[in-house]
């Protein structure tokens, strides 16, 4: 188990991508607290788990001072950061209102912002106390780079994540504190239900996508474990593309009818 002893935030975590992350570091070895708003999923997620749960709304500093402190009350420490929590809206361009606008971006960005800010704040007073430096997955897109005109404040939000990621990783270095980031694609989510379940959206996304399927929350997880644990050690300020080879491609592969 590699992850042994190590505490850990996932955001986010009550469904999807999250759970699936939360899932794989507690079979790690960690300890590890949900955080969401959803809190009947998440609290329930968390008992099966053998895990914590805390309501946190990542766009709000208080809520993401609240959780950090929990989970140092609750476990001790603060080992590692999912950065997962996110919100997408698919509005044309012209349609978007200052509130949508501050929503997305509020919870995507500045709610990453916030939690990488607090979570390495306490993982620097580990430090110099003496416990081994800490490791924060971001949760970016291949919409960091790959633009969808229908989800614009996404596409912005996941470019500015992925910015941050490498930002920051160059802000901590000097302290031993890792921060990557994964770009997931189309993978099968309750996010990605509309494409998922429409068969002509389905064959646009497939037919971007060389491996001709979509992911699951499961593969996406195995990386994130990969990221926080000592395997990764000399890795920082990546973003790892969970894509099935989108990110690459520059046309379109045939799909199958």
């Amino acid at each position: 188990m590699r992850l042994k002893k190590r505490i850990a935030i996932v955001t986010g975590a009550s469904r999807g991508i999250g759970l699936a992350i939360a899932e794989r570091l507690a079979k790690e070895g960690a300890s590890v607290v949900l955080a969401d708003v959803l809190d009947k999923e998440g609290r329930a997620a968390a008992k099966r788990l053998g895990a914590a749960y805390r309501h946190c709304d990542v766009a709000k500093a208080a809520d993401v001072k609240a959780l950090v402190a929990f989970t140092v009350r609750k476990f001790g420490a603060l080992d590692i950061l999912v950065n997962n929590a996110a919100v997408s809206s698919n509005t044309d361009f012209l349609d978007v209102t200052e509130a949508e606008f501050d929503r997305v971006i509020g919870i995507n960005l500045k709610g990453s912002f916030l939690m990488l800010q607090a979570s390495a704040r306490q993982m620097l007073k580990q430090a110099a106390a003496g416990r081994r430096p800490g490791a924060i997955v971001n949760m970016s897109s291949v919409n960091d780079t790959l633009a969808i005109p229908g989800i614009v404040t996404y596409c912005m939000s996941k470019g500015g994540v992925s910015q941050m990621t490498r930002a920051t990783s160059i802000a901590l270095a000097p302290h031993g504190i890792r921060v990557n980031a994964i770009g997931p694609g189309t993978i099968d989510t309750d996010m990605a239900r509309g494409v998922l379940s429409d068969k002509a959206a389905m064959d646009r996304a497939m037919s971007r996508t060389p491996l001709g399927r979509a992911g699951t929350p499961a593969e996406v997880a195995a990386i994130a474990a990969f990221l926080v644990s000592e395997d990764a050690s000399y890795v920082t300020g990546e973003t790892i593309y969970v894509d099935g080879g989108r990110m690459p491609l520059n046309y379109t592969v045939p799909v199958k009818a």
